[in-house]
């Protein structure tokens, strides 16, 4: 995880959790209403109650005992928070565990705050926490296990004896992902700003249904008359909002220029930032603005994986998505009601290689060009409508 925090080397206090207002923090839905919490009396004892989706609090000897005491062969995953580790619990459930390394660049502030913004934010395309362990120095969490991994495996580092994925899952990946986002952006109350959308963050189950995770980041948006929130830089290379880098002002639209980074990585099989290739493609972004700007070469963009099995016409509106996401001014780029209902309607048009059912004229997308979707021209899917 190549995080970066104004090129500091700690990631400590980088969320106040004083500066929360949790008894604001949750959902428009029926079933969160009316939810009681009971939040730590210090900053390594959390405690949660609720009617439904309860955080509990697991004892070390138990997450050892469902890892088989961390043995490397469980080991799947490990990123700036620590390592992850395959387990099964007592119960029969199957888990990823994730211990957090105590030289990690990620605080016990980062800790506490993944714990409760997951045990108050409830929705299909968001991973499921289970539990959480503070014993002593030791600092785990406990999610549901996703067989397929992350996007970022199936993207940059599949085996030789996979499939890569094809442009249907592609755009369903996409779609789920953008859900997850209207979800923390519209049906949050605060909204949250989730500051960390990148493709190793987006988890797969067995259909390749997507769950955002990694909430460790996230912070609470801007309410009332504020514009932004301030805060100090975090997030991961490549996939940052310019904005927010070069003045930690956090915005909503934030996350949709990250959002617009794994858009890309989707339609091109490139990394948002890779230091292998040549200078001036080893950002994504960087590269792929010359194509951005001339529709004769969007299908030059495109993963050579894919091997041209993708309807054309839905791969013009896909980078005209991509390109408004990546807007230099944030005003200009989308609000994520937008987004999914243009993917909602790219989903809707399958590519199939023997009809050309996947080449309509997509008339209904037509006003997805520059500036189409900007505050100031209005939305056709708000957060003020869900």
């Amino acid at each position: 995880m190549s995080c970066f925090s104004c090129m500091s080397s700690r990631r400590k206090d980088v969320i106040d959790i004083e500066d929360i207002q949790y008894d604001s923090l949750h959902s428009h839905s029926s079933a969160e209403r009316g939810r009681k919490k009971t939040l730590f009396n210090s900053r390594s004892d959390i405690s949660i109650n609720a009617k439904t989706n309860v955080a509990q609090s697991f004892t070390f000897r138990e997450l050892a005992s469902a890892t088989k005491n961390f043995k490397p062969t469980n080991l799947i995953g490990e990123g700036g928070f620590g390592k992850v580790y395959k387990g099964r619990l007592d119960n029969g459930q199957v888990v990823a565990i994730k211990q957090l390394d105590e030289n990690s660049l990620q605080g016990n502030q980062e800790f506490i705050v993944e714990v409760l913004m997951l045990s108050l934010l409830h929705h299909s395309n968001l991973v499921t926490l289970f539990g959480y362990c503070t014993h002593g120095d030791q600092r785990l969490l406990v999610y549901e296990y996703m067989p397929k991994g992350s996007l970022e495996d199936h993207l940059f580092d599949f085996e030789d004896d996979k499939e890569p994925l094809d442009w249907n899952t592609r755009i369903k990946v996409a779609l789920g992902a953008a859900r997850g986002l209207e979800y923390l952006h519209c049906a949050a109350n605060p909204p949250v700003i989730y500051r960390d959308l990148k493709s190793a963050n987006i988890l797969l189950d067995n259909d390749f249904h997507p769950r955002l995770s990694d909430f460790g980041l996230a912070k609470l948006g801007p309410v009332g008359d504020r514009t932004h929130v301030s805060t100090r830089v975090m997030g991961t290379y490549g996939y940052c909002a310019p904005e927010y880098a070069m003045s930690g002002k956090l915005t909503l639209k934030s996350d949709i220029y990250s959002f617009g980074v794994v858009l890309l990585e989707l339609i091109t099989g490139r990394k948002a930032m890779d230091p292998t290739r040549k200078q001036g493609e080893q950002s994504l972004v960087v590269w792929s603005r010359p194509f951005l700007k001339d529709r004769r070469k969007f299908v030059q963009m495109v993963d050579p994986l894919l091997k041209g099995r993708f309807p054309v016409r839905c791969l013009h509106h896909a980078i005209a998505i991509t390109a408004m996401c990546l807007q230099d001014e944030p005003t200009f780029r989308p609000l994520v009601g937008d987004i999914v209902v243009a993917l909602e309607y790219l989903a809707s048009q399958p590519y199939n290689p023997e009809s050309n059912s996947g080449n309509p004229p997509l008339t209904s997308l037509q006003r997805w060009d520059l500036g189409a979707f900007s505050e100031e021209s209005g939305s056709r899917k708000s957060c003020a409508s869900l």
